[in-house]
């Protein structure tokens, strides 16, 4: 495989359209246009292979009516395909807030997105992503759901005009067939129940793994988008929350826990009441967001009668009633071809007692609600498989720690340090003479704060690290190691109340993306400052 550096630093010379207007002498402030927006992310890396594209979004969002379509592969590209890339190409103009992206093929989420909000000469940008683990879905026509929702007036005039492709790669030669699950199944009689989402799953009978995924986003302007800030009820603050901040996003199977897990702290591009921090650089994740992913496999052998079984997905701690989390979910199962059905059971099912504590203080002037949770599972199950018997055990360990701090009725300045860790651990024994172990370590970060002048100066700092490294390995042999770090960092300022020609706004912001894998690299950082890139750096060591 070509090292991420050569492909990146191939891709980075086709950058030139991306070069800043203003790279050397930015503008003293915002003014009515600015760079289009990017991210650090890496390009997809695609095969050298023939490819077909084919688009299936072709709509410009101005309400709240749904794009309905049908996809098709594309007959001059059968698979089996090394590489399946989805790009989403947006251009927005005028005055628009930020909104939520969803795209559904054949029931199945397939992307999430943010949108970026746009000045008044407009803005294009656009969004990659690997799809290639729902190519069983892909191999056949399915009808295509996607919406933005939107709202056009004489007030709000932004229409997004947006088209979605799939590119599918040829496995040739070196570039073998993607090995991906048999199988990619959506909730049947998929239904809210409060603030949980139900649902029924029927899987194949011959499974040997199961996977679900769960698109967790916090949303809608309302305390929910900005679940992080939540108070517990008996504290004087605008957003109480029953028991304070600490959410957790659990998935049951038929009334069982079957997986814990933190949710990302996502901020949109019009969050933290400073749109002129994301205009150019988004908050990680804004433009791709990504599942959580649950290793169901320890509750296969209970699945595979043939019958439909509950899947139930709930985020704790979001007050009954209130609105405001989307968890579109789905499962991804790989088949053992030479057996009918597979059977087996649990060995052990261990759920802990969860950790909540909100303590609130009033220290040195400040309002103070510190927090620490956290919470564990431990699963494990078998299964007779045509290669013999199989045990996999899943441990997940997960743990929020935050200080939100105010001051007075007016809440000013407003501001939170917390930090999220969600640990998986899967351990894999019989399918080799040593036990297979992959482990994940996730770890969020978020440091900011908002303060507003007697003059309505309104000031953002804030800080967002994504973190994550995984790591497979069997007995003494390491079979795969990854690293990822995103880290922005920004502070924007500006005259709020006011109409927008004397906001007379200022801001800086950085994005640095690492990434490696086993001996590949990639390293880029963007610099920002009043809408313009000052500073794109491509580096790897």
């Amino acid at each position: 495989m070509k090292r991420l550096s050569a492909v990146f630093a191939a891709a980075s010379l086709a950058l030139g359209a991306m070069s800043p207007t203003w790279a050397a002498e930015p503008p003293p402030e915002f003014g009515t246009d600015w760079d289009d927006p990017r991210t650090a992310a890496p390009p997809v890396e695609k095969p050298a292979t023939a490819s077909c594209t084919v688009k299936i979004v072709d709509e410009k969002f101005d309400d709240f009516t749904p794009y309905t379509g049908t996809f098709t592969p594309p007959a001059d590209c059968p698979g089996p395909w090394n590489k399946i890339v989805l790009r989403m190409e947006g251009k927005v103009q005028g005055v628009q807030y930020d909104r939520l992206g969803h795209l559904e093929v054949g029931g199945v989420t397939l992307f999430k997105t943010s949108t970026p909000e746009p000045s008044r000469e407009g803005i294009a940008w656009s969004v990659e992503k690997d799809v290639t683990a729902y190519a069983p879905l892909l191999a056949r026509s399915q009808p295509v759901w996607m919406l933005i929702g939107n709202v056009v007036n004489d007030t709000y005039t932004g229409v997004l005009d947006v088209q979605v492709y799939l590119t599918f790669y040829r496995a040739q030669g070196r570039y073998k067939p993607a090995e991906t699950a048999d199988d990619v199944i959506p909730l049947t009689n998929p239904r809210r129940e409060g603030t949980a989402l139900l649902g029924e799953v029927t899987v194949p009978q011959n499974t040997e793994r199961l996977i679900a995924e769960v698109y967790a986003t916090g949303s809608g302007g309302g305390c929910e988008e900005f679940w992080y800030f939540t108070v517990p009820t008996v504290v004087p603050y605008s957003c109480p929350a029953d028991t304070g901040p600490y959410r957790e996003v659990q998935l049951e199977v038929d009334g069982k826990v079957a997986g814990v897990a933190m949710p990302f702290p996502h901020v949109y591009t019009g969050g933290w009441a400073n749109p002129f921090l994301w205009y150019v650089l988004p908050a990680p994740r804004a433009f791709d967001i990504r599942p959580i992913r649950y290793d169901l496999t320890p509750f296969v052998g209970l699945l595979t009668d043939g019958k439909p079984h509950q899947i139930k997905v709930n985020v704790l701690g979001v007050p009954e009633g209130r609105p405001g989390w989307e968890l579109p979910t789905q499962v991804l199962a790989w088949r053992d071809p030479r057996v009918s059905r597979v059977t087996g059971g649990l060995i052990e099912h261990r759920l802990g007692t969860l950790s909540n504590d909100s303590t609130y203080a009033l220290v040195d002037g400040w309002n103070q609600v510190d927090t620490q949770g956290g919470h564990q599972l431990r699963v494990s199950g078998y299964l007779r498989t045509s290669r013999g018997w199989v045990v996999t055990s899943v441990e997940q360990s997960v743990s929020n720690s935050s200080m939100h701090r105010w001051v007075g009725e007016a809440e000013n300045p407003d501001g939170i340090t917390a930090t999220w860790n969600d640990t998986s651990t899967v351990t894999e024994i019989g399918r080799g003479l040593f036990p297979t172990v992959s482990r994940s370590d996730k770890r969020y970060t978020l440091d900011g704060l908002i303060s507003v002048t007697p003059e309505n100066r309104l000031t953002t700092t804030i800080t967002l690290h994504d973190e994550e490294e995984e790591r497979t390995v069997q007995g003494l042999l390491t079979l795969s190691h990854r690293e990822l770090s995103d880290l922005y960092t920004g502070e924007a300022a500006y005259n709020s109340g006011v109409p927008r020609p004397q906001r007379n706004a200022v801001g800086t912001s950085t994005q640095r993306y690492r990434l490696t894998e086993g001996r590949t690299c990639y390293d880029r950082s963007i610099t920002t400052r009043n809408g313009f890139v000052t500073e794109d750096v491509q580096r790897c060591h």
